[in-house]
């Protein structure tokens, strides 16, 4: 077991220790994926072999400069080389209960029987299926963590995020309600686990190999827990699964040419919004999200948690799944009314227009993946062939079923697309971010020469020591970070006004219709008020901030960079083009996800009335909602005028001060080089290695001349 506190290391294989008692490590890894995977899979994720290749390119720069640099050099390259070898996008899949979520991430890794697809909708954990193109060291492994007593604490005592609103409400009978379906949820775990369930709370299970009868243990909630004769601890399908908060698999990949997180999210609609919160964090973690619909109900009217949560997500960065569509009649025909239907219900509700919608079957894949394309059923079969005459287009070279088959299922298309998303967004970001930094190493080392070369040409000019140079790049680092928390103050400031206005004409606004429909219709009758506007407002506020702590970041550290450049052109003389620092790009705008969870407004339940019918007088009534609005509505505002907005903030020191002291460093470097003896002037430019450098340095500056501006 971990000490508590500690970060996981995932890469060594788990202690001895791990393994808790009771809880046998699998007596082999899983089979994995089957062998058919790599071939359907591989084309569809051509876009990641593109990113790879460029990686790859960066990675050889790296070792040419190493492997002629000097130390402070050969450091660096090691760190860059770290970076490019840590990149994993992730890809987060929310979803209806019941749309086939579970099903379609085994198809999009190509194991159809990975993850169990019987799992109980009471569920809240999060699975991450980590996949390397490179077989791992340890081999296999899992990692299961549980909610800690806090957690559960919080549900116990205040019914979590909805008993939070219905105590704000004064609800009492739907507080309770919630409390007895969260004591019935600890009362089912405590029967299984006994005295082992509070000293389980907030640990962690570590394996060194996995299988799907290990992650049914964890994730999937049968019927008969440990109820079957001689059934041994620990054995039993579901036994940890109520306390269970994340499961992280690791597993090696061929299909896949990059690392790639796939995350499995519950669903989001449960009484007590425990889910709601869970996925919501999963998001953040994400550059790209997947909303699988049902074909049967695709967008619904229950389903507006999910569309509050997409429509503040980027639509290039949200994909629209719609499964199961091997389960309609006549697919041909029904899809464009499914399309038009999601369309005219996220233009409604502010969703993202512009998202991208693929159909398809996350069965039809499974059976191409396995290979057992007889088992189809009739009616499924039937709907595959309707679906083939519309969607089948004529392949460049002969299809085998299988092939044609995974192309019908709309995986493939959609994998295709996640591809192409992460190798134009993150990817590139990667490999920009690399390259400007290569790219400063390999002309500090251009200037490395030029230096010597000068001195060698004006040997009695007078060179800055090592203190005045020290002081002076301190000066510039000083002005910048002055520089950026001085923009930032006045940019949070004007942020929180907005939010603060925004807020109270909401409040105003939701008051004054609150007592125009007293003054209407009387004090029993239900009223209703959205609250999507105050969303787009905080919505549109946040994003005006965001654009303009990009643009100020970038200002500053452009600044930066050209100091540093003048820095080295006033002490070591003018050189030219031969150091033309590269400043780092601005920090990213996370989107503002949680803008989409449910507030008291969202919600059409019965305790409403009941509330009315407890006020006395019209004026009481509005003062109370108002009371009881503000302090729901408070906290998404605080979350982005002091959460969000201060996060991008220090991403943007963080960003400035790497820079300052990358540059620190490769500066110092030239110093040295100025001020080195006179018998390493007189040979520096004669030797076979320096010739070797010059050519390293150069192939290095041409091949990043693709990537860098």
């Amino acid at each position: 077991m971990r000490p508590e506190g500690t970060a996981p290391d995932l890469a060594v294989a788990p202690r001895p220790g791990d393994a808790k008692p009771g809880e046998p490590e699998p007596s082999a890894p899983g089979q994995g994926p089957p062998p058919a995977a790599a071939a359907l899979l591989s084309p569809s994720v051509a876009g990641l072999a593109a990113h790879e290749q460029k990686a790859e390119s960066l990675r050889a720069a790296l070792v040419r400069l190493a492997r002629v640099g000097d130390e402070t050099i050969r450091t660096r390259a090691v760190q860059l080389r770290r970076q490019l070898d840590a990149f994993e996008p992730a890809v987060t899949l929310i979803g209806q209960v019941k749309a086939g979520k579970t099903s379609l991430i085994n198809a999009m890794i190509g194991w159809p029987d990975l993850l169990p697809t019987d799992v109980n909708p009471w569920t809240s954990v999060v699975t991450s299926l980590h996949m390397s193109p490179a077989p791992l060291p340890e081999g296999n492994r899992a990692r299961f963590r549980f909610f800690d007593e806090e957690e559960w604490a919080r549900l116990l005592d205040r019914g979590g995020r909805m008993g939070e609103m219905a105590s704000r409400a004064g609800a009492d009978a739907e507080l309770e309600k919630v409390r007895r379906q969260i004591e019935a949820m600890r009362d089912r775990a405590r029967e299984r686990l006994g005295r082992r369930f509070e000293m389980l709370l907030g640990q962690e299970h570590d394996y060194t190999s996995f299988d799907r009868e290990l992650i049914e243990r964890y994730v999937c909630l049968g019927d008969d827990f440990g109820d079957a004769a001689g059934a041994e601890e620990g054995d039993s399908q579901g036994r940890f699964a109520d306390i269970t908060r994340a499961a992280a698999l690791h597993f090696h990949h061929p299909a896949f040419p990059t690392r790639l997180c796939i995350r499995d999210t519950p669903g989001v609609n449960d009484t007590f919004l425990m889910r709601e919160q869970v996925t919501i964090r999963a998001i953040r973690g994400s550059r790209l999200c997947v909303l699988v619909l049902s074909a049967h109900q695709a967008l619904s009217s229950v389903d507006m948690a999910l569309i509050r949560l997409i429509s503040n997500i980027r639509a290039r960065e949200v994909v629209i799944f719609v499964n199961r569509i091997d389960e309609l009649p006549q697919p041909s025909r029904q899809v464009e009314e499914i399309r038009d239907s999601i369309r005219h219900t996220l233009s409604q509700h502010e969703g993202p227009a512009g998202a991208r919608i693929i159909f398809g079957s996350a069965y039809w894949a499974g059976k191409a993946l396995s290979g057992d394309l007889d088992a189809l059923s009739r009616d499924s079969a039937g709907a595959l062939l309707d679906w083939a005459e519309q969607a089948l287009e004529p392949a460049d070279e002969p299809q085998s079923p299988a092939q044609m088959i995974w192309a019908l299922s709309g995986v493939g298309t959609l994998m295709t697309e996640l591809a192409d998303r992460i190798a134009e967004s993150q990817g590139r970001e990667i490999i920009d971010k690399v390259a400007r930094k290569i790219r400063n190493m390999a002309e500090s080392m251009q200037a490395d020469e030029r230096v010597i070369w000068l001195r060698r040409k004006a040997p009695d000019r007078e060179l800055p020591d090592r203190r005045t140079l020290e002081r002076r790049l301190d000066a510039i680092a000083i002005r910048a970070a002055q520089d950026l928390e001085a923009r930032f103050d006045r940019l949070q400031e004007e942020f929180s006004l907005r939010l603060e206005r925004a807020h109270r004409s909401f409040l105003d606004r939701a008051t004054a219709a609150l007592i125009a429909h007293l003054e209407a219709n009387g004090e029993k009758a239900l009223w209703q008020y959205d609250p999507a506007g105050l969303r787009v407002l905080l919505r549109s506020g946040y994003r005006l901030f965001g654009a303009r702590a990009q643009s100020a970041a970038g200002e500053v550290y452009e600044a930066a960079a050209r100091e540093m450049t003048e820095l080295f052109a006033s002490c070591f003389g003018h050189l030219g083009n031969a150091l033309r620092i590269a400043p780092p790009a601005p920090p990213r705008v996370p989107p503002p996800v949680f803008l989409g969870q449910t507030i008291a407004l969202d919600l059409q339940v019965s305790w409403w009335k009941s509330w009315w019918q407890k006020r006395r007088g019209y004026r009481s009534l509005a003062a109370e909602f108002q009371e009881m609005i503000r302090a729901e509505t408070a906290p998404v505002v605080e979350e982005l005028g002091t959460g969000q907005a201060t996060a991008l903030r220090r991403e943007a020191r963080a960003l400035l001060d790497e820079f300052l002291n990358e540059q620190r460093a490769l500066l110092g470097r030239l110093g040295d080089s100025a001020r080195s003896g006179e018998g390493t002037l007189d040979d520096a430019f004669a030797t076979a290695a320096q010739e070797e450098r010059r050519s390293a340095v150069q192939d290095t500056l041409d091949t990043l001349n693709r990537y860098v501006g």
